[in-house]
Order: structure tokens, then sequence, then C-alpha cells
């Protein structure tokens, strides 16, 4: 009888258990696709074979998410191909699995998001959604110019954001010359005020992962 019962409570344990793990990837689940991610990448799928700048140690700041826990933004700077886009949407999906809500959104789509909010009369709500994820991503800063009026939008995000969010951006632009791509000066030095003495920024030089990519197929064809 003893040992029936030990068995039983073994059994509801493990039922128990199997509940909880579905619950959790289930909520997961629902995080990724609210996020929008176009990549599914994992840090364990990044290579380190390839003569790039980024280091475990950094890789493991990332996945830490020490940086987010302190509300600090993300800078992740480096030409086209080193990886800065993997690693972003590996660390938003890394998050997401932690509980954490996430946005990612490539420049063009926050600006033409933007503009549609402001012609259909939705520019406050569509804000204070981009207030709401734990961390929002915009890849690809810098690909065009912002107007003023972009600017400031830009500046306002960052601000609300600022106490208990995080904000991450990819970029071939280092900091100091983000006044290169926004119009207005003034608000340019704000936005910089606001990232450059908090933001956790990883510089990502070396060989593009497409190099690497194309390299080994042609290993790999010429082995078969």
């Amino acid at each position: 009888m003893r040992c029936a019962d030990r068995r039983s409570r073994r059994t509801g344990k493990v039922l128990k258990s199997g509940e909880a793990d579905y619950r959790h990837e289930r909520k997961t689940g629902y995080r990724v696709k609210a996020a929008k991610f176009t990549l599914r990448p994992a840090f364990e799928d990044i290579d380190f074979t390839a003569s790039r700048s980024i280091s475990k140690a950094q890789i493991k700041e990332l996945y830490s998410l020490h940086w987010l826990n302190d509300a600090r933004p993300v800078l992740l700077i480096g030409q086209t191909g080193v990886g800065k886009t993997f690693i972003a949407q590996a660390t938003g999906l890394h998050a997401c699995a932690c509980g954490k809500s996430v946005l990612y959104l490539t420049l063009t789509t926050w600006l033409e998001n933007l503009a549609l909010a402001r012609s259909s009369g939705t520019y406050l709500r569509y804000r204070d959604k981009l207030a709401t994820p734990d961390v929002v991503i915009i890849d690809d800063f810098g690909m065009r110019k912002l107007s003023s009026t972009e600017a400031q939008d830009l500046c306002e995000l960052l601000e609300e954001r600022s106490i208990n969010k995080s904000t991450m951006f990819t970029t071939q632009l280092p900091i100091d010359h983000w006044s290169e791509v926004i119009a207005d000066s003034v608000i340019a030095d704000a936005i910089r005020d606001r990232l450059e003495h908090s933001a956790l920024t990883i510089h990502i030089t070396g060989e593009s992962y497409r190099g690497v990519k194309a390299r080994k197929l042609a290993t790999r064809k010429k082995d078969a």
C-alpha cells in the first residue's frame, strides 16, 4: 500500500511537471508570434569559427539579460553580413523563452507604421503599443534618414522606455555618426545622450556570414 502511494505521488509530480512545461512552451509560442521575428535563430547556432570580433563573453552578456533587468539599451554595430540581425533575434527569442515580451521591427517597418498611424489618427495608440514590450528591436537603423518628426518620435520612444524597458538597435553606424541620418541636430544630440552613456554597445567586425557559408558550401561540394 505504501509503495503504491509513493508511485502515485511520483506519477502526480511527473504529470504536473509535464503540464507546467506545456504551459510554458505555449506561452513562449504566443510571445514569439507576437514579436514578429523574421528568423528563429538560437545562441547555440552562432558560428565562432568565422573571423569576427564578437566574443563568447559578449554573447554570454547578451544571454544573461542583465542589461534588460537594468533597462539598458543595446547597440549592435557592424558592417553588413556580420550577424547583427541574427544575434538580435536570437537575443529576442531567448528573452521570450524567459517570459519577456519582445517586438521586432526593421527601421523601414517602424517608419511605415508611424506614417500609417498618423494618417489614420491612431498615433497615440501605436506609441503606447511600442512602449509596452520589455524589449523592442529596431533593425537596420541608419538605412535611411529620419525627418525631424521621425527623430522626435524616436527620442520620445527612448524616453518612455528608459525607466524599465530596453530598446535594441542594429546599425552600421557608430553612435557618433547618427547625426548623419537625423535631420535635426538638437534631437540627434538628445538621442545620442540617451544612448551613449547607458547602452551596452557591441562592435562587430570581421568576415561576413555569407562569405563563411559560401566557403563551407564550396568545400562540401568539393568533398562530395
